[in-house]
């Protein structure tokens, strides 16, 4: 694979990058010409220890030595923008040979699981598991994602033409690229988020999960048309129900969402019952379908609801069905069942919304409540929450005096009129982030009872508590089993099946307590979880909040779910996924099929087959606590360090995140004018401007330290033999060890000299090297990844196209340190670097 990866990628990015230089723009040829000298003076400038303001300086006076200052700028901004493109090319030439650089037929994919179980007489026993099983993919709204629409729309055909080689069309494509902007000049809205995700929802999820539902259920011989599980693949969805630190998004935002959803699943049915009329010609059938169509036609075009839901739909499919087989010998049934697949999956929703807030949001609610009502808040938490539970009764919106506060009434009560259009699957959980406490989720459900359930039998929701720090995470069982011993929840889950979905921060665990100890405690709370559930008769169903690098869950996800043992449910695999993480792995028909198959086989397979690499002994999980302790302790005290939150304010791009105008969200939590505090710093920005630093903090800091210190203490082999026998274990590392692949430290080796951050940087310093060593020492690997040479070598390529970007944007960094001066053009390179940094990355915040 690693040849062929040469040959179909590294090659032709060669030959294709040629072809910039003939592109007709003014000073083309020469920003072309100028810019690999530049990469090569960068390459060698850093070797020799040269600052990134050297390695400039000595480029102008080598080649433009009579330039001025205008000049200079001028050049390096063409190069910024020529840069940008070649990551573009890279993206394409990398998706167009897809195909020939994964094996999609190999471990993994359901070919693969059903030829494993059939040839261990598994197959009845992974039909039944089929049956009760389900991955859910929830697109987010944090976009990482730099690439305008315009410019994916490019991204698209030139990957198209790349794999058919027709070079004419690549040229005008690069030609197009050259004149269209990279740069947002607005911030997109709530909505306009949702209509960017809806478009990967119409054009490659439908498609793609309906073809692995398909070719499944016909490998398993199972009829399409009566499967029971048709949730076994769906796509959760937040834009326009993720509040989250996020005062834009309103109820009528929500409400606008869940109607665009709707409207655009009914879309594709429309083009597909066209579709499947044209082989349907039928008598007894074609009338039916005639009527399906104009039926649809009148709904989406004509404000006339012909459909209301999806169970009437399904009954005039169902009813053409039994007209094919009764008059027709069931001629093309294949064709009719296979739609009807389709709108057994997707409904009338689409996807699965969430809606989410922080519970300091709804503290605020419940206190401006009691103090309508004369009352106060206070005593105890079981005191509070009896209190909060006896409340039979909310004011009147309009008698609230904080506008937020009516807006977040409103929005509990816009989800009652969202289920009645599109059924409840549109919006059935409520998600609360920061919970730390039995009364953060009781708030919630009490308010959402008093707005939802007060008519009904049942509050048709689902309460979804956010468990994120490294203390949330300890508290969660013992929060949980009291819950469950809680009458009146009780009865509320008994209503939903007795199934509780829990949320599981990685991004925010790890920004609290360092990458080891964060996935360390995530999995110790999910199999505590496990058993307080399971001894209560509950269903806990885990929800995973992780983002695109190593450092917020990302990296190879696939291992994680294949190695998580019996003592975690295994009910469900639920997942975040955002930004560049949409595109790169599930924006095209290929990629989105065979990360869903990948994704989908680790559940089964770690139900199916069990082993001693799945499930860790007492002496195993005794080795990682002390090892993540360890981490810990290391990380803690790196993160209390004076200059800790100075150096992300003041030397790391991190203030720029907000000018890029990617997401509708505010930079961080809390109000605007505030200065900056840890707790409030989003996960995005604080791994992304690690990322930019080239620096990867949250990815392996402490790694190195707690290895080191097992290693005093004689404990290395037990490692080594850890790292052989767990799965779990070496999916962490090996994730580890991408983010330490993805750092350039001698681009800031410049800060060494800084009398503020010199002694800073050298502690992370020392840390970097640590942790390659010791990684290398515990897998026995010669170099990091040595294991998954294909993904390095595309890791190696990205990193050096964007090394002129690296070594512009520390030139920008370097001279405003030095000079006290933010400029408005060293801000402008700054910013436009932090563009082709991130998207060549593809996962880096």
């Amino acid at each position: 694979m690693y040849k062929t990866y040469d040959t179909q990628v590294a090659k032709r990015f060669t030959i294709y990058n040629s072809l910039f230089l003939d592109l007709p723009f003014n000073d083309i040829y020469r920003t072309g010409t100028l810019l690999p000298i530049l990469g090569t003076a960068c390459q060698n400038g850093f070797q020799k220890g040269l600052t990134p303001k050297e390695i400039i300086a000595g480029f102008f006076d080598e080649l433009m030595p009579d330039s001025t200052e205008s000049q200079q700028s001028d050049l390096l901004f063409q190069m910024i923008q020529y840069v940008e493109r070649q990551v573009v090319l890279f993206d394409s030439i990398e998706d167009a040979a897809y195909e020939k650089i994964h094996d999609l037929k190999g471990k993994g994919t359901i070919k693969a699981l059903i030829d494993r179980t059939d040839n261990d007489n598994k197959r009845e026993e992974l039909v039944e598991k089929l049956k009760t099983f389900s991955v859910r993919l929830t697109l987010t709204a944090h976009p990482t994602q730099f690439y305008p629409g315009n410019v994916l729309a490019i991204i698209t055909d030139l990957e198209n033409a790349i794999r058919t080689d027709d070079i004419g069309k690549i040229n005008s494509l690069l030609q197009q690229l050259g004149k269209t902007g990279f740069t947002k000049r607005e911030k997109p809205s709530p909505y306009d988020e949702a209509v960017s995700l809806i478009w990967f929802l119409e054009n490659v999820f439908y498609q793609s999960i309906s073809d692995i539902m398909i070719r499944l259920l016909g490998s398993l011989n199972i009829p399409l048309h009566d499967w029971e599980n048709p949730g076994l693949l769906k796509i959760g969805f937040w834009p326009g129900g993720d509040r989250d630190g996020n005062p834009f998004v309103t109820h009528t935002i929500t409400k606008q969402v869940a109607e665009r959803l709707k409207k655009w699943v009914l879309k594709c049915y429309y083009r597909d019952v066209r579709k499947v009329r044209r082989r349907l010609t039928f008598k007894h059938v074609e009338d039916i379908l005639i009527n399906i169509e104009r039926g649809l036609y009148a709904t989406l075009f004509e404000n006339d609801p012909v459909y209301k839901s999806k169970d009437q739909l399904l009954a005039d499919l169902l009813s053409a069905r039994e007209g094919l087989i009764k008059y027709h010998e069931g001629l093309f049934l294949d064709v009719l069942d296979q739609f009807i697949l389709k709108v057994k999956i997707f409904g009338f929703h689409f996807a699965c919304m969430d809606m989410r807030q922080d519970s300091r949001k709804h503290d605020a609610l419940i206190e401006e409540i009691f103090q309508l009502q004369g009352k106060e808040l206070q005593g105890t938490e079981d005191e509070q929450i009896a209190q909060i539970m006896s409340l039979t009764s909310i004011p009147e919106i309009a008698s609230f005096q904080d506008p937020f506060n009516q807006e977040m009434l409103q929005s509990f009560g816009v989800i009652d009129s969202i289920q009645q259009e599109s059924g409840e699957e549109v919006l059935n959980r409520y998600i609360i982030s920061n919970c730390q406490s039995r009364k953060h989720l009781l708030e919630v459900f009490k308010l959402n009872q008093l707005c939802l359930g007060k008519d009904k039998e049942y509050m048709p929701l689902d309460i979804v508590p956010l468990f994120e720090t490294i203390d949330d995470l300890a508290e969660a069982p013992e929060i949980m089993t009291s819950l469950y011993n809680m009458p009146e929840y009780k009865k509320h889950l008994a209503f939903r099946g007795n199934k509780q979905t829990i949320m599981l921060g990685f991004s925010d665990g790890t920004k609290d307590g360092g990458y080891l100890q964060a996935n360390w405690s995530i999995l110790r709370a999910k199999e505590e979880m496990t058993r307080v559930s399971r001894e209560n008769g509950i269903e806990v169903v885990f929800f995973d909040g992780r983002g695109g690098p190593p450092a917020r869950g990302g990296g190879n996800m696939h291992n994680f779910y294949a190695s998580l043992g019996e003592k975690v449910e295994n009910s469900e695999i639920q997942v975040t996924i955002q930004g560049q993480t949409i595109s790169s792995n599930y924006g095209k028909q290929a990629s989105c099929t065979y990360n869903f198959e990948q994704l989908l086989s680790a559940g089964l397979e770690n139900h199916l087959y069990g082993g001693a690499d799945k499930n860790l002994n007492t002496d195993q999980r005794a080795l990682i606590d002390e090892l993540a302790g360890e981490a810990y302790e290391a990380y803690k005290k790196f993160k209390s360090h004076p200059m800790f939150v100075p150096y992300l304010e003041h030397v790391t791009p991190l203030k720029y995140f907000g000018m890029t105008n990617i997401g509708s969200r505010p930079l961080k939590r809390g109000k605007g004018g505030e200065g900056l505090k840890f707790e409030d710093l989003r996960a995005i920005p604080f791994v992304g401007s690690w990322a930019q630093m080239k620096q990867n903090i949250p990815g392996f800091y402490g790694v190195g330290a707690a290895v080191e210190v097992l290693e005093k203490k004689g404990k290395l082999d037990e490692l080594k033999d850890l790292y052989n026998n767990s799965l779990f274990f070496r999916a962490l590392l090996g994730n580890s060890m991408q983010s330490l692949t993805k750092c350039f430290y001698p681009a800031t080796a410049y800060l060494k000299q800084d009398k503020n951050y010199g002694e800073f940087w050298e502690i992370m310093y020392d840390e970097y090297l640590r942790s390659i060593e010791k990684l290398k020492e515990v897998s026995s690997m010669d170099e990091l990844m040595g294991d998954n040479k294909v993904i390095k070598k595309s890791i190696e390529i990205r990193e050096r196209i964007v090394l002129p970007l690296i070594t512009v944007q520390q030139y920008a960094i370097q001279r405003i340190l030095e000079t006290g001066k933010t400029t408005e053009v060293l801000q402008k390179l700054i910013l436009r670097s932090m563009f082709g940094i991130i998207n060549a990355a593809r996962n880096a915040a």
